[in-house]
């Protein structure tokens, strides 16, 4: 079977974003993950596209699945039989955002590299 383009428009670190790009990895399909934080170019085409402002958004060949779950986007690619189900467990979850504490590492570890950068 044919892969339709995959091209995910998601945040690079986020909770939501994570969980699909680890059920596209779990069924090894090939995509473009467009960081939206860092290219406003590529945030302003997921608006155009999906209509709407939040992400992650998945364009599945012409279907756009708009402020999606990494489940909602296995739940599509089953569905339309673009891949056949696959039991295995995932190292992050599928189906939420961040929780506190991981929002907590995360802007420590940007402070720490804020530092580190700010004294070089």
């Amino acid at each position: 079977m044919n892969q339709p383009k995959i091209t995910g428009y998601m945040k690079p670190t986020c909770g939501w974003s994570q969980g699909v790009r680890a059920v596209l990895q779990k069924y090894n399909l090939e995509y473009e993950d467009r960081d939206i934080i860092n290219n406003p170019n590529n945030y302003q085409e997921m608006v155009e596209k999906t209509g709407q402002p939040y992400q992650p958004c998945v364009q599945v060949g012409d279907v756009i699945l708009a402020d999606v779950s990494g489940e909602e986007v296995e739940s599509y690619l089953l569905q339309e039989e673009i891949v056949k189900p696959i039991e295995t467990d995932l190292d992050v979850a599928t189906d939420r955002g961040c929780s506190d504490e991981e929002h907590a590492a995360m802007r420590a570890e940007a402070a720490t590299q804020w530092t580190n950068f700010s004294s070089e």
